[in-house]
C-alpha cells in the first residue's frame, strides 16, 4: 500500500506542475509606421535568444504581416518572464501608394506594397481584439504622439483591458521629447529608449517584467 500511495503522490505532483504552468503570454508590438516596432522586437529577440524576428527599413510598412518569436525568457530580478513577442505591422489610417514612390519604387511595387500594408493593418488589429496579452506601445519620440491612430488604439487597448507599456523610443535623435509622449498619455507610465542603440534597455526589461510577468 506504501508503494501505492507513494505511486499516487508522485503522479498527482506531476500532474499540478504540468498544469499550473503557464503558457508564455503573447505580449504584441504596436505603435503607428517607422517607430521603430521592428527595431525593438529584433533587439529583445536578439539579447535574449540570439535571433532576429524581421528585417528593418526606413521605408514605411516594411512589416506588412505580423511576425511571432516565441518563448523569450527575460531574466530580472532572480525572475523568469517568459513571453511571445508579435511584431504587428504599423497602423495607420490609410495607406496611399504614392508615399512609397517616393523612395524610389516603380509603381506597380508601390501598388503592392500599399495593398499589402493595408491588409497588415487589418490583420493588427484582429490581433489586438483578439490575440494578444499585452501590449508594448512604442512611439517615435521625435514627432508628434497627439494623432488619430494613437489616440484610437490607445483607446482600444484599455477598452480591451490589457496591460501596455508605452516607450518612447529614438531618444538618440536630437529632436525627440519623451516628454511630449508623457504629456500625451498621462495615464501610462512612458519609458524612453533607442531600440536602434539599446540605450535603457535595462529599465525596458525591468518592466516588461513587471508588466507582464
Amino acid at each position: 500500500m506504501g508503494l501505492l500511495t507513494d505511486l499516487k503522490d508522485s503522479i498527482s505532483r506531476a500532474a499540478s506542475t504540468l498544469f499550473s504552468e503557464e503558457n508564455p503570454k503573447r505580449i504584441g508590438i504596436y505603435g503607428p509606421p517607422n517607430a521603430g516596432k521592428t527595431t525593438l522586437a529584433n533587439r529583445i529577440a536578439r539579447d535574449w535568444t540570439g535571433d532576429a524576428v524581421g528585417p528593418e527599413s526606413h521605408i514605411p510598412h516594411e512589416t506588412r504581416r505580423a511576425r511571432r518569436k516565441e518563448d523569450i525568457e527575460i531574466e530580472r530580478n532572480g525572475a523568469t518572464v517568459n513571453i511571445d513577442i508579435v511584431d504587428t505591422p504599423g497602423v495607420t489610417t490609410k495607406v496611399d501608394y504614392e508615399e512609397f514612390l517616393d523612395h524610389d519604387m516603380e509603381k506597380d511595387d508601390a501598388v503592392r506594397r500599399s495593398r499589402e500594408a493595408t491588409e497588415g493593418v487589418a490583420e493588427a488589429m484582429h490581433w489586438l481584439r483578439e490575440d494578444v496579452d499585452g501590449v508594448i506601445y512604442v512611439l517615435d519620440s521625435s514627432t508628434d504622439p497627439f494623432t488619430q491612430v494613437n489616440t484610437m488604439l490607445i483607446g482600444i487597448i484599455e477598452s480591451q483591458d490589457l496591460p501596455v507599456l508605452i516607450l518612447a523610443n529614438k531618444t538618440d535623435l536630437e529632436e525627440s521629447s519623451v516628454q511630449r509622449i508623457r504629456n500625451a498619455f498621462p495615464q501610462h507610465e512612458t519609458i524612453p529608449l533607442s531600440a536602434l542603440e539599446g540605450d535603457n534597455m535595462d529599465e525596458v526589461y525591468d518592466k516588461i517584467a513587471e508588466y507582464f510577468g
